[in-house]
């Protein structure tokens, strides 16, 4: 149950006479009805407030020997409203319309440009939705005493409601207000006054379930809403004895305190349940790339002897004149678990430099030594309405490619970019600038090419590119963190070679990978 359907629960309750216990010495409701019925003649005869076209009654027939449950007379006519009436209520209480407590009056129109920084009082529209909540008693806005004099204007216990709104629920938002002195009410607000009722209660009231239901049920416009004054007049209003009122009242404003820290403790629970997915998929990237995911085999081929091949396979390549030699080759070693790179010949130690420790089989080596770290362009050809799609940082998005957005470069372009950045299957492409980071394993057979984006390719019997994959994914935090550039941040791709990254043995590393898609699917139904 979430804090506002606690919130509705208690209201339902409220209205229902269920939230508090009667009391048999009570005033019963139909004294304080007839009270209010007469204190509104008055009203009227002194011409301080209007006669209703339709004066309704409604009582039990049973009080009149007639065969409905509830009745309602209008003039001489008196017909059966049994089905309209929503719920049974206690028996001190009594059903009445709502246009017979007091009366239901629309406010004036009041220009924003009207107002003036200091003056008489005023509410406006907007303010029962942006600033009051339940009641209130000074305002925030106010108007000269001219424009004031001429106002409709509100006093000690009147209840205001809005006409208009964004919405059907929301719309005949009510506040109470429980100031000293007379206030000016703007245009789009009706205002409930000699109602003799607990103004509060009658805010509760129309915060109900029920009555959200009635407003819905008369509200008009989609987008933009619309209720009138009569038609709130029109709804049922169940109405307890005034002292059973005040407890009424007495009761929420115990409980709201306990609704509204109900409502943080939702929060922060929605809001763990937000991260805590990713929070886990990220845990368990950390646990796969320090060796912690899955058990070590001795039978493994060790890392060492992986990197061996891989350098051979690099040396090859430069042979071969398709890869340029490296200028500083760079070779880690372990001694007594700790690690040193070697660099034209010189040793130092790295200790300080690598993140974690690592297993006694798997080594550290900069990801331009086991890997093919190339860019894509970073000129901006000429874009045409039809040819190659140029994808960009903006075109990566949760591990894939979305092309939709991609503009267009001509064929030539292409091949022009494409002698030193054609993307083929199991290379990963890496954001270099703006949103850092978004790597895509490539598994498709598309033509395209790249700009402002890091290539990283397998080299021949190395690496499980999905190993890769997954610590790219789990180091670009870390890699925006170092990123250089004010507005457009970006990332060097000597800073991308550079980067250390752990490397467990070949056959670790696909099963690490089976670990993770296995746990990744378990991440995504939370």
């Amino acid at each position: 149950m979430t804090a506002q359907q606690l919130k509705n629960s208690i209201l339902q309750m409220a209205v229902q006479g269920k939230l508090v216990p009667q009391d048999p010495n009570d005033e019963p409701a139909s004294v304080l009805l007839e009270r209010i019925k007469a204190e509104k003649q008055e009203l009227i005869k002194a011409g301080k407030i209007k006669k209703d076209k339709k004066t309704s009654e409604i009582f039990r027939g049973a009080s009149r020997n007639l065969p409905y449950a509830f009745c309602e007379q209008v003039g001489k006519e008196i017909r059966d409203i049994s089905e309209e009436v929503p719920f049974e209520i206690p028996d001190s209480w009594e059903w009445v319309r709502c246009s017979t407590l007091g009366a239901i009056i629309r406010g004036s129109g009041i220009k924003r440009t009207e107002t003036v920084d200091s003056g008489m009082p005023c509410v406006r529209y907007g303010e029962l939705y942006t600033t009051y909540n339940t009641s209130f008693t000074e305002t925030i806005s106010f108007i000269p005493q001219e424009l004031f004099e001429q106002c409709k204007q509100i006093s000690y216990g009147d209840v205001l409601f809005t006409l208009t709104g964004e919405n059907k629920p929301d719309i005949a938002k009510t506040i109470a207000y429980l100031g000293d002195s007379h206030v000016a009410v703007g245009g789009d607000l009706a205002f409930w006054t000699h109602h003799g009722m607990n103004p509060l209660y009658l805010v509760y009231f129309m915060s109900s379930p029920y009555a959200i239901g009635c407003k819905v049920n008369l509200a008009t416009g989609d987008i933009i809403v619309h209720i009138s004054g009569d038609k709130v007049g029109s709804f049922l209003i169940p109405v307890p004895p005034l002292a059973e009122q005040d407890r009424i009242v007495a009761k929420i404003n115990e409980l709201e305190p306990i609704i509204r820290e109900y409502h943080s403790k939702e929060q922060a629970v929605s809001a763990l349940n937000t991260i805590f997915p990713e929070a886990l998929k990220k845990s368990i990237l950390q646990e796969a790339v320090q060796g912690r995911l899955v058990p070590q085999d001795p039978n493994d081929e060790p890392a060492s002897v992986l990197l061996e091949r891989i350098r051979a396979e690099k040396q090859a390549l430069v042979k071969a004149g398709k890869i340029k030699k490296d200028k500083h080759e760079s070779v880690i070693v372990t001694r007594d678990k700790i690690p040193y790179e070697i660099i034209d010949g010189k040793e130092h130690c790295i200790a300080d430099e690598v993140p974690f420790e690592i297993p006694d089989s798997w080594c550290w080596c900069k990801m331009g030594m086991c890997l093919d770290v190339r860019d894509g362009t970073h000129d901006t050809p000429k874009y045409v309405p039809e040819g190659i799609p140029l994808v960009t940082s903006k075109n990566l998005c949760n591990g894939s490619i979305d092309f939709s957005t991609a503009k267009f470069i001509s064929l030539e372009d292409h091949e022009a970019i494409s002698q030193r950045s054609k993307v083929d299957t199991d290379d990963i492409m890496f954001a270099m600038i703006g949103s850092i980071g978004n790597p895509v394993l490539y598994r498709g057979n598309e033509v395209f090419s790249i700009k402002n984006m890091a290539l990283f390719k397998k080299i021949e019997n190395g690496l499980d590119m999905e190993y890769v994959y997954w610590f790219l994914y789990i180091s670009q935090g870390d890699m925006k963190k170092y990123a250089s550039g004010g507005v457009q941040s970006f990332v060097s791709l000597s800073y991308l070679r550079n980067y250390y990254i752990p490397i467990p043995p070949l056959s670790e590393q696909k099963r690490i990978v089976a670990k993770i898609e296995k746990l990744m699917k378990f991440c995504e139904l939370l």
